[in-house]
Formats: C-alpha cells, structure tokens, sequence
C-alpha cells in the first residue's frame, strides 16, 4: 500500500460558510479559532500554500469579552504622519467606538501568517458588529464557539 500526501490545487476546494455568534466570548480564544479556521488547518486536506480555509460571518463583535485589565491596559498605538503624531486608544475606547469589530479583526489578522495569502484569507473574514449581517443567502452553519470549551465564555 502505497502512502502519498496530497496537496489541494486552488480548483479542488471547497469552501462552507459558518456563522459565529461572539457575544460573551473571550476575544483572544474566539480569534484563534477563527484564525485557525480561515487557514483551513482543521481540514485533513489542509496544504499550506492554498487559501482551503471556510468563509467566516461573525456577528455581534461589540459584544466580545476581555479578561483582566486588558480594556484600560492594552494600548493600539498609531502614527498620524505627522512630527509628534503618535497617538494611542485603550481595547476598551475601541470596543465603544464607531467600529468595534475591528478589535476582532485586528486580532485575527495578526493570527495568520503575512503575505499575499493571508490578505486573501481576510477576505473570506466578515465581522459585523451587530445581530444582522448581509450573508443570509449563502446559509451559513452556525459554528458554537462558546460550547466547544467552559473557558471561551464569559459573563
């Protein structure tokens, strides 16, 4: 018996659509797994060169949890371009602004590796902050992120 590995071309794959509640989860868990979905590693077809992961609808992004301090502590720095233009905002100032999901974002882009194909990976991400969201025609599975371990939600 012979044992070969095979290696998915960008024509074989195939792609599902789950949707995600993130309300009360933590947000470092909550990434992870997403990150490791986009990726397509919980495939068995998984290869490393190939966008094999599922697309992702994330609803209710306000809504996710920070343990600890991190909502005064953790600090997003960013430069305006100007001379003496850095300027900073908590995860908390972040969550309670206009958008809010793109702490999850932000925390699942830095989650995948860089190049060409993890910017083709985030666009299979879509985060609303929200209960709605535009993808109901492509009838997403609800993943339960929340259930999958007692430590992903909170409150």
């Amino acid at each position: 018996m012979l044992k070969t590995t095979l290696s998915l071309k960008p024509a074989e794959v195939k792609k599902d659509w789950l949707l995600i509640d993130a309300e009360g989860v933590v947000l470092g868990r909550l990434a992870a797994i997403i990150a490791n979905r986009l990726r397509g590693k919980h495939k068995a077809t998984f290869t490393p060169h190939v966008d094999c992961g599922d697309n992702i609808v994330v609803i209710n992004a306000a809504k996710v949890k920070i343990t600890g301090n991190k909502a005064e502590q953790s600090v997003f720095y960013y430069h305006t371009g100007y001379p003496g233009g850095i300027k900073g905002r908590t995860q908390g100032q972040r969550l309670a602004s206009a958008h809010p999901e793109r702490v999850l974002e932000k925390a699942v882009e830095r989650m995948i590796t860089r190049g060409p194909l993890q910017r083709k990976q985030m666009k299979h991400l879509h985060v609303y902050g929200g209960p709605e969201h535009p993808h109901a025609g492509q009838q997403p599975t609800l993943f339960d992120v929340a259930a999958l371990n007692p430590k992903n939600k909170r409150g």
